[in-house]
């Protein structure tokens, strides 16, 4: 009888009794996991979330560093190719994803991405659509893409591109597919495709750096309207908009923020 009482009390509040995985992804040039160094992961211990680790996409496959074990509520990062085009993060993401889902099988799955790690989570979730993914959570991403992207493709394109090599700045000539793919949405270019293709069912939530920062200027590199999801024509009116004053960068407030944005997916 105790035990019927438990199953029933499961299926009536699954947000607190549910397995539950968290997959961060980082941004452009974000290779020191940012998701840690930023301090943004302790909170996310504190609530609970065990950390399960990075991942790291190699020749022998998927491995994970960190600790041992999982928990209920499990997080990983994963080293993404932070300079390569956003198709090639995206078939990352796919093998990152099959460990995590074999590892996690039936769990409630969460996809949180800092910056350009925003939009491979959404393209992977457009291009893998039976993939349930209960919610995507993204911080100051260019869904509509971002003249930063141009102003380097231009740069990718000049004189510069030569002497980029011999001051260490190589990966400007790196970085040129990952640039076209991010200028704002036009015809020919990923993002303009991306944005109108079908969107499986999830919770979409937008966080948009608003003001604050560096003498109040914000976000400079991503502009407020392309990191809102509302402003994508498949989700208009399906995703939440949290305005945040900060800058680009990801915080420790930024781990308390997820942590609450995960329990209002919960209670709606």
């Amino acid at each position: 009888m105790k035990a019927k009482y438990i199953l029933l009390l499961a299926l009536w509040l699954p947000g607190l009794a549910a397995a539950e995985a968290m997959v961060l992804l980082q941004g452009y040039l974000a290779y020191d996991d940012p998701w840690r160094s930023s301090g943004a992961s302790v909170a996310m211990v504190q609530a609970g979330w065990q950390d399960g680790g990075q991942l790291i996409d190699g020749p022998d496959g998927v491995r994970r560093f960190g600790p041992e074990g999982k928990a209920a509520k499990s997080f990983y990062t994963v080293a993404l190719a932070v300079e390569a085009p956003l198709l090639v993060q995206a078939q990352q993401m796919e093998r990152f994803m099959a460990y995590v889902r074999a590892r996690h099988e039936g769990e409630s799955l969460y996809l949180v991405g800092h910056s350009a790690g925003g939009v491979v989570a959404r393209l992977y979730m457009v291009q893998h659509p039976k993939v349930r993914i209960r919610g995507l959570i993204t911080f100051a991403s260019p869904h509509l893409g971002t003249g930063t992207a141009e102003a380097g493709r231009m740069m990718g394109q000049s004189p510069l591109s030569w002497m980029a090599p011999m001051v260490g700045a190589d990966t400007l000539n790196r970085s040129q597919g990952l640039y076209h793919d991010l200028m704002r949405e036009q015809p020919g270019n990923l993002i303009f495709w991306l944005n109108r293709q079908p969107h499986p069912e999830s919770k979409y939530v937008s966080v948009v750096r608003k003001g604050g920062g560096l003498f109040g200027m914000g976000d400079i590199i991503v502009p407020e309207w392309s990191q809102d999801m509302n402003n994508v024509m498949p989700l208009r009116g399906k995703a939440t908009s949290l305005p945040v004053g900060a800058d680009h960068s990801l915080t420790p407030a930024d781990g308390a923020l997820l942590m609450e944005i995960l329990r209002r997916i919960h209670t709606s």
